[in-house]
């Protein structure tokens, strides 16, 4: 969530930021007003508490008439005493609801507007001009054995799907080839649960206002996790870091579960929009004011990545309406696709500040000797089954087989799939 000092002291800057995103603004004000009350609840239950205490030992030392007048004004104070308590109790959950639905503060320079309104900031490699007509990603992969969406709807129902033979160890290699990576540049790697309870889903910030896109299991109350950034996020929920070294860096694989609600007709042929697929995450602990540079550093990784699957690919500043709530600034780095004539996500990293750190109560201590503060934290995308599509399609040939990027051959064992 976001600070409560910052909007106390200046409500303009989260009252622009909501503009920004596209959301009510009104919101700021409600919440100053629930702050409010809940103070006034608070400073009022505490002087009659203190009376109640006084007229306690008043009570004990009168007698005769004075002790039942003295009894039956403490019996009046005890009750608006417990009045006030629930009013200040309600108060304090209408504020941390109220909060709760502010999105994190979008940084100073991040396109305002929704999905369209972005920044292209950079464009790298040509795309592909072919001689023949080009296949798309499913029409390969099934020429391949490689991917299987009929048994998959079998199995799964609509969006599901079976990486068979190549497929499968084609998403293998790519996965390991990104935990290399990680390991290379100093993370830990990790594999991550992918059920996880409400107060780390809610902490990470995927249910506020999205909760109808998360699969939950009611009977146990967990929830399927959409990205390993969720259960990473909550890895140090509670705890007080030690940042003095540097940041603390995790690469989680894990499979991950979408329910793509909304989504009807949206992709609906091959794999780029499905209801579980594999991915590895960079999850990044920094000190807030190293959190900007950090994420600079992942996008620097994450274009490493997309340097060896040999794929044209833009990178864009995502507006403030398409950031999601934890997130103050996201890159989006988007591939080629040829058969549809567009760029795709492949990958994103958002600096997420210290939004989800202060909701899972991860702290660090301050450099300044002022007790504990919250940290920054930060994630993003080294290698999804999604990446398959660019490879399958930018990098096949007239005969259907596809050349493996050079990167990727020690991975996968093969310099060329081929139909069978």
């Amino acid at each position: 969530m976001i600070d409560i000092k910052l909007l106390r002291e200046d409500p303009d800057r989260v009252r622009a930021s909501q503009r920004a995103r596209g959301e009510d603004e009104g919101i700021v004000d409600a919440i100053l007003a629930a702050e409010q009350t809940h103070r006034s609840s608070l400073t009022e239950f505490e002087q009659l508490r203190a009376q109640q205490k006084s007229m306690g030992k008043q009570v004990a030392q009168a007698q005769g008439e004075e002790k039942q007048a003295l009894l039956a004004q403490t019996k009046e104070i005890s009750a608006r005493v417990k009045q006030l308590q629930t009013d200040a109790d309600t108060a304090q959950a209408t504020l941390g609801d109220l909060i709760r639905q502010i999105g994190n503060i979008v940084e100073d320079g991040v396109p305002v507007g929704g999905e369209d309104d972005y920044t292209l900031l950079e464009t790298v490699g040509e795309i592909p001009e072919f001689d023949f007509e080009p296949k798309d990603h499913l029409a390969l992969g099934e020429s391949l054995a490689a991917i299987d969406m009929e048994r998959g709807a079998k199995v799964g129902g609509s969006r599901f799907y079976f990486l068979t033979g190549v497929g499968a160890r084609l998403e293998l290699a790519l996965l390991n080839m990104g935990i290399a990576q990680a390991v290379e540049h100093g993370f830990t790697p990790m594999i991550t649960p992918t059920l996880v309870k409400a107060d780390v889903m809610a902490g990470a910030g995927f249910i506020d206002k999205h909760g109808d896109e998360v699969y939950r299991l009611e009977a146990d109350d967990l929830y399927l996790t959409g990205t390993s950034e969720v259960a990473l996020a909550g890895y140090h929920a509670d705890e007080i870091l030690d940042l003095s070294g540097g940041p603390k860096r995790y690469a989680g694989w894990s499979a991950c579960y979408r329910r793509e609600a909304g989504s009807h007709g949206k992709d609906t042929r091959g794999i780029i929009r499905v209801h579980q697929f594999h991915k590895v995450e960079m999850f990044t602990y920094c000190r807030v004011e190293d959190a900007a540079a950090e994420h600079q550093r992942l996008l620097a990784w994450e274009k490493e990545m997309l340097a060896k699957i040999e794929v044209p690919y833009r990178i864009i500043d995502t507006a403030a309406g398409d950031l999601g709530g934890p997130a103050a600034r996201k890159f989006d780095c988007e591939a080629w696709v040829p058969t549809q004539g567009r760029y795709r996500e492949l990958t994103s990293t958002s600096n997420c500040t210290t939004y989800q750190a202060r909701r899972l109560n991860t702290r660090e201590r301050d450099p300044n000797g002022q007790g504990t503060r919250a940290v920054a934290t930060l994630n993003g995308t080294l290698a999804t089954t999604r990446w398959m599509v660019a490879i399958l399609e930018n990098h096949q040939q007239a005969d259907g087989s596809v050349v493996v990027p050079k990167a990727l051959q020690p991975f996968l064992g093969l310099e060329v799939l081929k139909p069978v």
